[in-house]
C-alpha cells in the first residue's frame, strides 16, 4: 500500500506527476543544432544503484547460460526402449531433447533481452516545443463498435491541450454518423469521414477499409499537407493538457519521426484490467526505455506524435493487423530525405494520457491474438527483408524484443509435445534428478524474478500501487500463452486475420465459458494425455509434472473468472476520472517556472536530482505549485 504521505495511486495529483517524469522542460541550445539528449536514469540513482543493476543483470545471464549448458550434457541424455520400435523410440527421445534445447533456449533469449535492457534504459531530456510548429490532434471513432461517450471525454480533454502555435483537433469518423458530427459541432472540433469515398476504401494497402490505418492515411492524403505533426491517442484514452508541451519538442531534432509515451489503463476496477496494465511493465518501464539507446522505440498507437513528412516518405502507417509496429519497423529502416540520416523514434516515461483497457475476458484475449498474430505476420514477412537495414545495436534491440510472443508460443507448444511424448510413448528425454532440476530451474527463475523486482522501481504506471511486485502481470503473460501458440499455428497455416476494434465502455463483451474454447481444448487434450500414461503405466511424478501445471494455467483463467465479483476493487470504479482541474486548484498561466534556461551539457548535471525525486513519488510527499500545468485550460 502507498504510504499515507504519498498521492494514492490512479488519483489525479499522482497522475499529474508522472506526466513529468522525464524531469522538467528545458531550453535548445541556440548556438547548434538541437539533437535529443538522454541521461542513464541508473546513473541517476547513484553509482550504488547502477552497480547493482549491472551486477544482478550479469548473475542473471551467467546462471542461466551456466543452467542451459548444465541441462543439456550428453550424460543426461536418456536411455531409449530396446524393443521392436528401438529406432522409433530412440528419435521420439532425441526430439524431447531438442525441444527442451529449444525451450531452454527461448527462455535465456528473453533473460538476455530483459537484463540488456535494464542496463542500457535511458531518458529523454524534455525541451519546448516549437512555437511555429503546426499541429493536429487526431483520434478516431468506428460508431457501431464504440460509444460517442467515451470518445466525447476525449475531444473534452483535447481542447485543453496547450501548444502556442497553430492547433486543430479533428475526429475520424469511420460511419460519417450524425450523431458524431453534432458532438463534434458541440465540442468545436473538426470531423472527418472517409465512408463511400471508393479511393480510400480498398481491400488492401494504404486505404485498406475498416482499418485504423486507412482511416489515418485518408486523412493524411486530404488534410496532411497543412501540419508539421499529428498528435494521435486511442478514442478512449484521455489527454492531459500538457500532452503538447511535454511531446513537442523531441521534434526540433529533424530526425525525429515520431515520439510516443506510455500506455496506462484509468479504469483498473476489474481483474483482468490491472493485470493487464501490469503484463505491460517490461515494455514500457524499461524496453521501451532501452530502445532510445539505439533510437529504436516502437511506435505504440494508443498515444503518440508522429512527423507527416516521414510518414509520407514511407508511404503512410503500414497495412498490418499491428499498424503501429510495422510502421515504427518502415521509419527505423529507411532514412530522411532532408538529412539522409536513419529516421529515429524517442519515447519519453511521461504518462500524457490516460484509457480504457480490456474489462472481460473475451476483449483481454481479443487484444492478446491481435498484438501476438501482428508480431507473427511482420515476423513471417517484412522483418527479415528490412532486418539488415537496421544499425548493428538496433538489430540486436529490435531482434530481442521481438522474440516475446514466439518465445511463448514455440514454449508451449513443445512443452505440450513433449508431455504427450512422455506420458503417451513413455519417452524419457533427459535423466536428471528431479530434485536436482527443479533446485537450479527455482534458482533460475528467483534470478530472473530479483532482476523483475528491481526494475519495478521504475514503473511508469500511476495506476499500480506503488509497492506492487507485478506478479499479476507475469501471471496474465503464462495465461495468455496458449492463445499466442494457436495465433502462431494460424500464421503458419495463413488464416486470414482480421483487424477487430477492442470493445470499450458500454459495448465491452460479456464472457461465458466459450470465452476459454482455447483453453478448455488445451485442457482435453492434457487429459487425454494423462489417461493414456495411467493406462500405459507411463505416469510418474517427474513425467506428470509438466502437465499438471499445464492444466493449472488453462484452467486458472476461469476460476478466475468465476471469482471475478470478489476481485474488483469497488474503490477504483467509484474514482472518476478527471479532465479538469480539481477542486482547490485554480488554473493558472503556462508553467514558465518548469523551463530551465541551462545549456545541456549542464543540464545531465543538474536535472539527475530532478529525475531522481520524480521516481521516488511512491515514498514521498509531493507538493503541487500553485500554477500546475494541467490545471491551465488551452
Amino acid at each position: 500500500m502507498p504510504s499515507p504521505e504519498s498521492p494514492p495511486h490512479g488519483s489525479w495529483e499522482r497522475l499529474e506527476v508522472f506526466s513529468r517524469l522525464a524531469g522538467p522542460l528545458t531550453v535548445p541550445p541556440a548556438d547548434r543544432p538541437y539533437r535529443v539528449q538522454f541521461r542513464n536514469q541508473r546513473k541517476v540513482d547513484g553509482r550504488w544503484r547502477h552497480a547493482k543493476a549491472l551486477f544482478i543483470a550479469v548473475l542473471n545471464v551467467c546462471f542461466e547460460i551456466l543452467f542451459f549448458a548444465w541441462l543439456l550434457r550428453p550424460d543426461h541424455i536418456g536411455p531409449t526402449y530396446l524393443g521392436p520400435a528401438a529406432a522409433a523410440a530412440h528419435i521420439a527421445n532425441l526430439a524431447v531433447i531438442g525441444f527442451i534445447a529449444v525451450v531452454e533456449l527461448l527462455r535465456l533469449v528473453n533473460v538476455i533481452s530483459l537484463s540488456l535492457a535494464s542496463i542500457a534504459a535511458r531518458d529523454p531530456i524534455p525541451v519546448v516545443p516549437d512555437p511555429a510548429m503546426r499541429v493536429a490532434f487526431l483520434t478516431t471513432i468506428v460508431p457501431s463498435k464504440e460509444p460517442i461517450e467515451v470518445v466525447r471525454d476525449t475531444l473534452r480533454a483535447a481542447t485543453r491541450i496547450r501548444h502556442d502555435g497553430p492547433f486543430e483537433i479533428w475526429l475520424l469518423d469511420e460511419g460519417d454518423d450524425d450523431q458524431v458530427k453534432a458532438v463534434c459541432a458541440e465540442i468545436g472540433v473538426r470531423h472527418f469521414s472517409r465512408k463511400g469515398i471508393e479511393k480510400y476504401n480498398q481491400p488492401v494497402g494504404a486505404f485498406r477499409a475498416k482499418t485504423k490505418h486507412g482511416n489515418y492515411n485518408a486523412w493524411i492524403d486530404q488534410h496532411g499537407d497543412r501540419y508539421d505533426v499529428l498528435l494521435s491517442v486511442d478514442p478512449d484514452h484521455v489527454p492531459l493538457a500538457n500532452f503538447a508541451e511535454r511531446i513537442l519538442g523531441y521534434f526540433r531534432d529533424p530526425d525525429v519521426a515520431y515520439a510516443v509515451g506510455p500506455q496506462c489503463y484509468k479504469n483498473s476496477a476489474e481483474f483482468v484490467t490491472r493485470a493487464a496494465e501490469s503484463q505491460q511493465f517490461p515494455f514500457h518501464s524499461v524496453i521501451q526505455r532501452a530502445a532510445n539507446r539505439y533510437g529504436t522505440p516502437m511506435l505504440v498507437g494508443t498515444n503518440n506524435a508522429m512527423r507527416i513528412a516521414a510518414l509520407r516518405s514511407v508511404g503512410g502507417l503500414s497495412d498490418s493487423i499491428t499498424e503501429d509496429m510495422a510502421t515504427g519497423l518502415s521509419l527505423h529502416t529507411s532514412r530522411n530525405p532532408a538529412t539522409g540520416n536513419r529516421w529515429k523514434s524517442v519515447y519519453t516515461p511521461d504518462v500524457l494520457s490516460a484509457g480504457e483497457g480490456p474489462t472481460s475476458w473475451s476483449d483481454y484475449f481479443s487484444q492478446q491474438r491481435r498484438w501476438s498474430r501482428g508480431t507473427f505476420e511482420i515476423l513471417s514477412g517484412t522483418y527479415w527483408k528490412r532486418l539488415f537495414r537496421l544499425s548493428p545495436p538496433a538489430m540486436l534491440h529490435y531482434t530481442l524484443i521481438t522474440t516475446f510472443y514466439p518465445s511463448m508460443a514455440i514454449g508451449w507448444l513443445l512443452g505440450i509435445l513433449n508431455a504427450i511424448l512422455f506420458l503417451g510413448l513413455g519417452v524419457t528425454g533427459l535423466t536428471i534428478a528431479p530434485q536436482t532440476w527443479l533446485a537450479l530451474y527455482t534458482d533460475a527463475t528467483a534470478f530472473s524474478l530479483w532482476l523483475y523486482i528491481h526494475n519495478r522501481r521504475y514503473n511508469v504506471s500511476p495506476y499500480e500501487p506503488p509497492d506492487s511486485w507485478g506478479l499479476t502481470g507475469m501471471l496474465m503473460s503464462i495465461i495468455a500463452a496458449p492463445l499466442y501458440a494457436g495465433q502462431l499455428v494460424s500464421t503458419i497455416l495463413r488464416r486470414p486475420a482480421k483487424f477487430v476494434v477492442t470493445p470499450k465502455g458500454a459495448s465491452s463483451s460479456q464472457d461465458g465459458l466459450r470465452t476459454f474454447r482455447n483453453h478448455l481444448g488445451w485442457c482435453a487434450v492434457l487429459l487425454g494425455a494423462i489417461t493414456v500414461s495411467f493406462v500405459r503405466h507411463y505416469a510418474s511424478g517427474a513425467a506428470l509434472l509438466w502437465p499438471c501445471t499445464s492444466l493449472l494455467v488453462c484452467a486458472m483463467p476461469i476460476v478466475i473468472w468465476r471469482l471475478g465479483p470478489r476481485l474488483a476493487d469497488p474503490a477504483v470504479a467509484d474514482r472518476p476520472f478527471v479532465v479538469a482541474a480539481p477542486a482547490g486548484l485554480p488554473p493558472g498561466p503556462r508553467h514558465a517556472g518548469d523551463i530551465t534556461r541551462e545549456l545541456p551539457k549542464a543540464l545531465i548535471r543538474q536535472l539527475d536530482a530532478d529525475a531522481a525525486a520524480a521516481r521516488s513519488v511512491p515514498t514521498q510527499r509531493i507538493n503541487l505549485p500553485e500554477n500546475t500545468p494541467d490545471t491551465a485550460n488551452r
